[in-house]
């Protein structure tokens, strides 16, 4: 009842919307100049070849990613952590991931690696995630061809470590960028953070159109791994890698390529609150990250739901979404979205493509799928695509986008 009642709301907005554009359009037949709403403006362009960006709506700039550098397959890490456990062994084996990049401890005397404390672990969460993010940054700041001087608003996310003062404080003294920079730190919302940060970054560009904002996701896994020897923490271990990625945007006219930020939805399963967590192991005297097995049937059983919701009132289809980026969160939830979308494997390319080069980098994979988009060159002016994460909460976060 309530996401029917949520529907609803969203149908009285929009019928608002085309209202408003169906009325300015009689007026202008009468010779009347009547102003038109950001979000009119968009869905009343929908089918324009290449639609102008009214003031308001935010505009994707540039791209950039990090990783550090060195990489394992995951056979060499089986041997560099001595893991003998068939399960386990299948558990990295089996999780269509190739390499990924890790900082991992140095070997003992007798070539081992011992788990290093929590203290260690946060000082490396630290100097790894401020390494990657202005490596990162300063990416996407070339892609978007900006500088360090252009940026006005930082807005970074983490979940692999607590800082005090945040990432974006680190970040914006160690690059020396101007200190009436505006910031903002998303910390511990997880694998759907960077959507989230999205939503965030666009509201602030769309408040001051012309002005450079970035959302830069910084994850060092490897500073929030536990070798227990328990299956818990096995899954955890054989999934996710060290990674940075920044998205640059801006609001208005600017001539930018990228494609606009249309809207967004987002959705918490409450009956699923405790499958995702990051909590105290008081026994190991660290911090610990637990996945339900039942997380990808989870994911996928909500996925219609949420997309659906996406596109009520824009006139789109999933059918119409010509490019999908859809967090690297494993093998078994990418194909429980899907099979529960309709998806086609080329769909998830860029996605399964990511997982198998670099494992699940938290909130920052989708944006390395969007690179690889860009790179790839295939869009064309008037292409929708959506941008789909999902995280603790249980959380799935989505956003519609359009070139």
């Amino acid at each position: 009842m309530e996401i029917t009642s949520a529907t609803d709301a969203k149908g009285e907005i929009h019928g608002r919307v085309t209202g408003q554009a169906s009325a300015q359009k009689q007026a202008q037949d009468m010779g009347v100049d009547v102003p038109m709403t950001p979000a009119a403006q968009c869905f009343a362009s929908a089918e324009v070849t290449a639609p102008a960006v009214p003031t308001g709506i935010t505009t994707i700039a540039g791209v950039g990613t990090a990783t550090t550098g060195i990489s394992y397959t995951q056979t060499e890490l089986l041997e560099l952590l001595a893991i003998e456990d068939p399960k386990v062994r299948s558990l990295f084996l089996n999780s269509a991931i190739e390499r990924r990049h890790l900082t991992l401890p140095p070997p003992d005397a007798a070539g081992g690696r011992r788990p290093e404390p929590q203290g260690d672990l946060l000082k490396k969460h630290k100097r790894v995630a401020v390494e990657m993010g202005c490596q990162a940054l300063e990416a996407c700041l070339k892609s978007a061809g900006a500088t360090l001087a252009d940026l006005r608003h930082l807005c970074c996310v983490t979940s692999t470590g607590f800082l005090t003062p945040g990432l974006s404080a680190l970040i914006i003294r160690e690059l020396g960028i101007d200190p009436h920079c505006s910031r903002a730190d998303i910390v511990g919302m997880g694998c759907n953070a960077g959507l989230n940060a999205l939503g965030m970054a666009s509201g602030w560009s769309a408040a001051h159109p012309g002005e450079l904002g970035v959302v830069l996701c910084s994850e060092a896994c490897s500073a929030a791994y536990a070798l227990d020897g328990t299956m818990r923490t096995a899954v955890v271990n054989s999934l996710f890698g060290d990674g940075a990625a920044a998205l640059a945007m801006v609001a208005g006219d600017a001539p930018v390529k990228g494609p606009r930020v249309l809207k967004f939805e987002s959705l918490i399963i409450t009956d699923a609150v405790d499958a995702m967590r990051y909590d105290w192991d008081s026994a190991g005297s660290r911090f610990s990250f637990f996945l339900d097995p039942q997380i990808p049937y989870v994911v996928g059983a909500h996925a219609e739901l949420i997309v659906d919701r996406l596109l009520y009132g824009t006139g789109l289809r999933r059918g119409d979404i010509a490019h999908w980026l859809v967090h690297s969160g494993g093998k078994k939830v990418i194909d429980a979205i899907v099979i529960n979308l309709g998806l086609a494997r080329h769909d998830v390319r860029h996605t399964t493509g990511v997982l198998r080069d670099y494992g699940n980098l938290s909130s920052g994979s989708f944006l390395f799928s969007y690179e690889r988009l860009a790179e790839e060159g295939v869009t064309r002016p008037g292409d929708y695509g959506v941008m789909m994460t999902m995280g603790p909460g249980s959380t799935i976060e989505t956003a519609l986008i359009q070139w």
